[in-house]
């Protein structure tokens, strides 16, 4: 009798619970638990779920230790804590299934994600309902022991996965081996010692294929099973089933002395089906390190030090940042690495950590984690400890606060995969059924022929090695994109809508001038204050302008997303932003002349509501505007959707083309909804903005784009960063992107020319060994060869 819950085979320990049987007291236990909290139909999905558990009594009391929770917790605040394990015993997909239902095995719980490859969980808490030794305990009980080593965590260092490299080495081994056994085969050799030989022969390759068709080759089986059961025909349903064909064909050949099969075909065709992923593994490598976060995240802090007794600011990369090092962080900036509130008042978002929108307040002393966004004042803070690339680049694709915009994208592949699976299938059917009434004996060789023939491994290297190669190319030239699958939507983008301020204007080269009554020294150093506190780009760059000697830190600070600052110390109240949002009227008591329509972009100023005056701002467009909107309009919609006024209006028609449409006045609720309307017509919108205000355009549109200056305007909400320098060449990455998947689509058809070769020897019955060996490989190394080159070729023009 066979354990209801585990499979294995009951012997002594056998228990009887609900007319089931049970191996041992913890399948028992996990089975109690599931039906108890209505989970049973989990055994509906598979029969091998997690491991029996094995709990020594104190194992885990460890974990009651403070210090030790503070290594493991990567995130502990309030009511919240978050912490990452390594599973070993995660396998299929009930064991995602039930570790991502957690929650509704405890309540405190509040959610789980699996990384299926990387076999972690990451789970979020409540301490007050459940602590973490109780979770681990919970977790062992259902029989998913985590693995944890506080070497590990204190390290940080991921062990290398190597079986690509052995499933690799095996079917090379094979491939050569089987490879030298033909030979004489092919050019049928009438040799005595061979002749005598030859069965050998073939039972050698016989036995050198097993290795590769049920290790090499395993992971394409396992892939096709689970899109099968998920009603999907992915890319690896027609590989498994050429697979299949071409060994039991194989053996049935040299069983019945029919032939010596194509054991060479099957062994090359693992094998390069592997030394493509193995290609795309070190490709994808190479770019992991030309896009790690010291370019990833092409953003600055702001780190204080003292120099010849006075106190300084400068900007440097977050990775230059030691451990002690204080920082200053603004209004909407990122906490790039765990530290400690120094000075100010922190009001901490950590919806991009934990999901919950509603932030935090936190005093001196405090320790404040890497991910939060500062919602108030500057803040003064202590790094505990330097900033951590997988972290933030965790942060940056996490399932909280991005929606999967791949949801309703199909690419190219899932798109072709689909149709070929079925187009195979069908010659398959159709040519084995005429040569059932034309000539019987060929029908079954016909219908395995076109099965081992029209291979789609030239479809399944195309995309990944061209969008790679791609990627790499865009990190190189200050572009980074958060995954391939970005250059594919970009290349369908049919209108683009530019924010205005800090995207095509630059902060370096504005004039600024003054209008209005002077203001006193204090209101001067509480602007310079409170300025020194946001990220605005008018912000930052009226402050480069000021006094910073003599500066007033804000007593309250609240930045108005869209309208203006609104900053008090001791009996002085300031607004700095809109003329709406300092209650300017036409008639201004002061006697300051006030115009109904501005005619520049503006900052208004007024001190305990009377109306001060404004400085304006001459914007200074960004290099090669004109050209790169001249380029852009050819084939597509252009849009400036600015927050601003229209002041600059009359100037941008004479370098924007004729036709472009520009909207000012649009706070951000304004840009979201513009973009959903253009979607709803159909539209595929890229927004590009500056990441400060138009997170939720960034995030709503199909591609949304950062324009970096040295400031730290990190989005997660955005899918690339751009550095302002090579603004001028965002045309170049959309022919780019266009060209991309021309190549991609150049290589189904040559994938396809191979394939009509090969299928015209099939369907005709006169597919011999030699010919699969030779296509199937060479259509491999073909793509490779065809697909690298030509992603250089087509990259000469953005690197110039």
């Amino acid at each position: 009798m066979d354990c209801y819950h585990c499979g294995e085979e009951c012997r002594s320990e056998t228990l009887l619970f609900q007319e089931k049987y049970f191996c041992c007291s913890g399948c028992k236990t996990v089975f109690e638990i599931l039906d108890s909290n209505d989970l049973s139909y989990y055994y509906d999905l598979e029969k091998s779920p997690g491991i029996s558990p094995n709990l020594k009594e104190g194992k885990y009391d460890y974990l009651e230790n403070t210090e030790i929770l503070d290594k493991l917790l990567e995130f502990d605040h309030g009511n919240t804590q978050i912490v990452s394990f390594t599973i070993p015993s995660i396998h299929c997909s009930s064991c995602i299934w039930i570790l991502e239902n957690l929650n509704k095995l405890h309540k405190g719980i509040k959610s789980s994600q699996v990384d299926f490859p990387k076999k972690t969980i990451r789970l979020s808490f409540s301490s007050e309902e459940l602590s973490l030794k109780n979770l681990v305990l919970l977790l062992v009980r259902i029989g998913y022991e985590p693995n944890i080593s506080l070497d590990n965590f204190e390290k940080k260092e991921n062990g290398i996965d190597r079986s690509l490299i052995y499933k690799l080495g095996v079917a090379g081994f094979a491939f050569g081996n089987i490879m030298f056994l033909s030979f004489p085969e092919y050019f049928e050799i009438n040799e005595f010692w061979l002749e005598q030989f030859k069965h050998l022969f073939r039972w050698l390759m016989f036995s050198f294929s097993l290795p590769v068709v049920f290790y090499s080759g395993k992971d394409y089986f396992i892939s096709a099973y689970k899109g099968l059961r998920s009603g999907i025909l992915n890319i690896d349903v027609p590989i498994a089933l050429g697979i299949s064909v071409l060994f039991l064909r194989s053996t049935a050949e040299i069983a019945l002395d029919l032939g010596t099969g194509f054991f060479d075909s099957l062994s090359g065709l693992v094998f390069f089906l592997l030394l493509g992923k193995f290609f795309q593994q070190k490709t994808y490598s190479f770019l992991s390190f030309e896009r790690d976060y010291k370019s990833y995240f092409p953003i600055a802090v702001t780190r204080i030090f003292t120099e010849e007794g006075k106190t300084r600011e400068e900007q440097i990369q977050v990775y230059k940042i030691e451990k002690g090092d204080r920082i200053i962080i603004r209004n909407e900036e990122l906490i790039p690495m765990d530290a400690i509130l120094i000075k100010g008042k922190a009001k901490i978002d950590y919806s991009f950590v934990t999901g919950e929108a509603e932030p935090v307040t936190k005093i001196s002393g405090d320790k404040l984690y890497a991910g939060g966004r500062q919602q108030g004042g500057i803040i003064e803070l202590e790094a505990l400890k330097q900033v951590q690339q997988s972290y933030l680049t965790q942060l940056w694709s996490d399932e909280v606060f991005s929606k999967d915009k791949n949801s309703v994208f199909q690419n190219l592949t899932n798109q072709i995969s689909k149709r070929f699976t079925y187009a195979v299938l069908s010659i398959a059917i159709l040519s084995s059924a005429f040569w059932i009434f034309y000539d019987a004996s060929k029908a079954w060789n016909v219908f395995t022929a076109v099965l081992i023939i029209a291979c789609p491994c030239a479809i399944a290297l195309a995309a990944p090695f061209t969008l790679g190669n791609i990627l790499r190319i865009f990190g190189k030239n200050h572009l980074y994109l958060k995954d391939a699958n970005i250059i594919e939507q970009t290349a369908e983008i049919d209108t683009v809508v530019f924010d205005k301020t800090g995207t095509i204007t630059t902060n370096d080269r504005s004039r600024i001038e003054y209008e209005g009554i002077e203001l006193t020294n204090e209101e001067k150093q509480l602007l310079s204050g409170s300025l020194r506190a946001s990220n605005h780009p008018l912000s930052r760059s009226l402050y480069n302008i000021l006094d910073k000697h003599n500066i007033s830190t804000p007593e309250s600070f609240t930045e108005h997303t869209g309208q203006g600052l609104e900053t008090t110390y001791k009996d002085l109240r300031l607004k700095i932003g809109s003329p709406a949002f300092v209650n300017q009227t036409e008639t201004i008591d002061s006697g300051v002349p006030n115009k109904k329509k501005p005619e520049k972009t503006s900052v208004y100023i007024s001190a305990n509501d009377q109306y001060k005056g404004c400085f304006s701002f001459h914007n200074s467009y960004r290099d090669g505007l004109a050209e790169l909107f001249r380029r852009l309009s050819e084939d597509r919609e252009l849009i400036i959707l600015s927050g601003d006024n229209d002041g600059e209006r009359e100037r941008l028609q004479e370098i924007v083309p004729e036709g472009t449409r520009m909207f000012f006045n649009q706070k951000p609720g304004n840009k979201l909804q513009f973009i959903k309307d253009l979607q709803q017509k159909g539209r595929k919108v890229m927004m590009v903005g500056d990441g400060l205000n138009d997170a939720g355009a960034l995030a709503q549109s199909n591609v949304g784009i950062v324009i970096s200056e040295d400031i730290n305007v990190f989005s997660p909400a955005c899918d690339g960063i751009l550095g302002a320098k090579r603004f001028k060449d965002l045309g170049k990455f959309f022919d780019l992107s266009g060209k991309a998947i021309k190549v991609i689509k150049l290589s189904f058809l040559l994938s396809l020319f191979y394939n009509l070769i090969g299928l015209g020897f099939a369907v005709s019955g006169n597919l011999m060994p030699v010919v699969a060996a030779i296509l199937m490989p060479l259509s491999s190394i073909s793509i490779v060869v065809f697909t690298t080159l030509m992603t250089q070729f087509i990259s000469k023009d953005l690197k110039k």
